[in-house]
This record gives C-alpha cells, structure tokens and sequence, in this order.
C-alpha cells in the first residue's frame, strides 16, 4: 500500500475562537496564507506523488527536495515552507526506501519540528500529522527514531486540530488499520473520503480519495 504524506491548510493568528471557526468552516488551505513559490511546491509534490512511479519518482523528489531547499532559505520564518520540505523529504523516504532512506527521514523530521517552533497550528496541525506518520514508519532505536506511542499520539493531536480534515483522517485510518482495527479504521475513513474538497487541491484529493478507496476495498475482502 502506497505511503504518502500530504497536507492542509495555515489560519492566521486571529483570537483562537476565530481560529477555530475558521477551521471548521474552511476545509481546504487559505491559498493567501501560502506565497507562490510555496504553493509551487504543494503542487509539484501532489503531481510527482501520485502522477510517477519508480525511479522517475525518485529522481523527481530529489529535484523537488533542492527546490524546497530554495524556498525555505529564502523563507525560513514560514511555517508552511517548512511543512512542505519537511513532506517531501518524508515522500522521498518512503519511494526510495530501506537503511538508505533514514537520512531523508531524520531531514524530514527535522524540517517538520522547525515548522511546529514556528507555528505548531499552521495548515491545520498538519506537522504533527506528518511528523506522526514518520514516527509510525521509520525504524526504532537504534537504528531509526521510529516511536508506536509517540507516532499516535502526533496523529490524534493533527486530528484534534482538524477533525473533519482528508489527510488528519486517511493517516489515522491507516495506522488503525495497520493495527487490525479495521472497523475503526472504516470509519475514519469515510470521514476522510467524505472531507470537502480543498480548492487548489484536486489533484492531491483525487489521489488521497483513492487511496482511501483502496484500504476500504482491503477492509471488505478480510471482513
């Protein structure tokens, strides 16, 4: 099953009632909080994620790594850029794959805790949905800083934050259905596949939605 991290949207710091309404009301991200050349990357990633495969993929995340590179130097206070290095970095991992992916995964995580030091709520809590994801798949001590407990616990705080979110949903479902808790793992599932589209997002939706569509397709043949 295809591993892949994406993500949602920054509120601005309003007061934290307003924040949270706005949460609620807005599911995609607020393209005005994200400059250009972050949205650049948000798109690109959707693109070599879920529209390559095999070596092309790889050697597509790795430009794509340099060209994040760019933007966070350029934008080292923002969180999202941050985010999104940190994402594919982590995308990169996981398509290359073994020992040799670790070092990805610890820039990846790295990235990810410098956004969260930023702004931990930025895209919708979407830094601890990533870096939970990482936490869950990367190996433990001592070869890797991989953590069952601390991975979940990352993954409820994202989905704290964003409750009715695609990404906060899919990833949880997934770590519930790695845990054979597959009827848990289907109803966080239709609550993902059922999360308002994210404008600017297509791409990314139509790709998570389909891989939503598979691990609930999965749940049906061992149920």
């Amino acid at each position: 099953m295809k591993k892949s991290m994406k993500c949602p949207i920054l509120l601005q710091r309003l007061s934290s009632a307003t924040a949270v309404l706005v949460a609620i009301l807005v599911a995609g991200p607020l393209q005005a909080e994200m400059t250009p050349e972050v949205e650049a990357l948000q798109q690109r990633w959707a693109e070599v994620n879920y529209m390559t495969k095999g070596e092309t993929q790889i050697e597509a995340f790795s430009t794509l790594i340099e060209d994040a590179r760019q933007v966070t130097e350029a934008q080292q206070g923002s969180a999202e850029a941050w985010i999104w290095s940190g994402i594919i970095k982590s995308s990169y991992a996981g398509a290359k794959g073994g020992l040799g992916a670790l070092s990805s995964a610890k820039a990846a995580k790295a990235d990810l805790e410098k956004a969260m030091e930023l702004d931990a709520d930025a895209m919708l809590g979407s830094a601890y949905t990533s870096l939970g994801v990482l936490y869950l798949n990367v190996p433990g001590w001592p070869v890797g800083f991989g953590d069952g407990e601390k991975g979940e616990e990352l993954l409820l705080k994202g989905l704290e934050i964003s409750p009715e979110g695609i990404d906060s949903n899919y990833f949880y479902a997934e770590h519930l259905f790695k845990a054979d808790k597959y009827a848990e793992a289907q109803r966080y599932l239709m609550r993902a596949l059922n999360a308002p589209s994210r404008p600017g997002r297509e791409l990314a939706d139509q790709g998570r939605r389909g891989e939503i569509e598979l691990m609930l397709q999965q749940i049906d043949d061992t149920l």
